[in-house]
């Protein structure tokens, strides 16, 4: 327990002192990997009304099981048109979402809360959402590389420790998202274990 709070110490501490002005490699790389709405083929939401500032990463599965063979951008198109007329929302409920390949694409501008069909504010939340179900799909490396990834790009990017990431059943009663097989690493401590570890990395703490 001493290791880790020394941990989360020092990670605060160099936070606030580093050059933010030089980024990391890993992190330039991942600014240019995440795909964006434009690329995909969506249109961006116009709704300034609600800004927020990120706090939170939540991390959550689509919870309709997904066929490996179907077109992705296809989904994204059809998933921004069903939360615009059907839900009434802006845009996409989440922020990023990540294909079976690990590839990340941008959903909802990051700036605008998201949504949710549960019952909690996910207002301060940058979500993250694997489209499948998780409850009976089981997620592979790539998907699991790709989280990582992206809750270290999130990390960094907002200041962020990885005790503030969490799965959507630990801020929201009444589901089972992300599903048992994808929280099973929160549960052996992977997620937040291997996010610490490259972020130590990237800020040269040493053991």
């Amino acid at each position: 327990m001493q290791v880790i709070n020394f941990f989360v110490v020092c990670l605060a501490l160099l936070y606030g002192f580093r050059d933010a002005s030089s980024q990391p490699d890993k992190i330039k790389h991942l600014d240019r990997k995440i795909a964006t709405v434009s690329q995909w083929g969506g249109t961006p939401a116009k709704d300034t009304s609600r800004v927020q500032e990120i706090k939170f990463i939540t991390l959550h599965h689509g919870g309709e099981e997904f066929k490996q063979d179907k077109d992705f951008a296809t989904y994204l198109i059809n998933l921004q048109s069903w939360s615009r007329s059907e839900k009434k929302w802006i845009d996409i409920p989440y922020h990023y979402l990540i294909d079976f390949e690990g590839k990340i694409y941008e959903g909802r501008d990051i700036h605008y809360p998201g949504d949710t069909n549960t019952a909690y504010d996910p207002t301060g939340h940058a979500l993250v959402c694997l489209p499948g179900n998780y409850e009976i799909q089981q997620p592979n490396d790539k998907q699991l590389r790709a989280v990582i990834d992206v809750f270290v790009w999130l990390c960094w990017k907002y200041e962020l420790l990885p005790e503030v990431i969490k799965g959507h059943k630990d801020v929201a009663e009444g589901t089972v998202c992300p599903g048992k097989n994808l929280y099973a690493y929160f549960e052996n401590g992977f997620i937040k274990k291997e996010v610490a570890r490259q972020l130590k990395e990237l800020l040269k703490i040493k053991d």
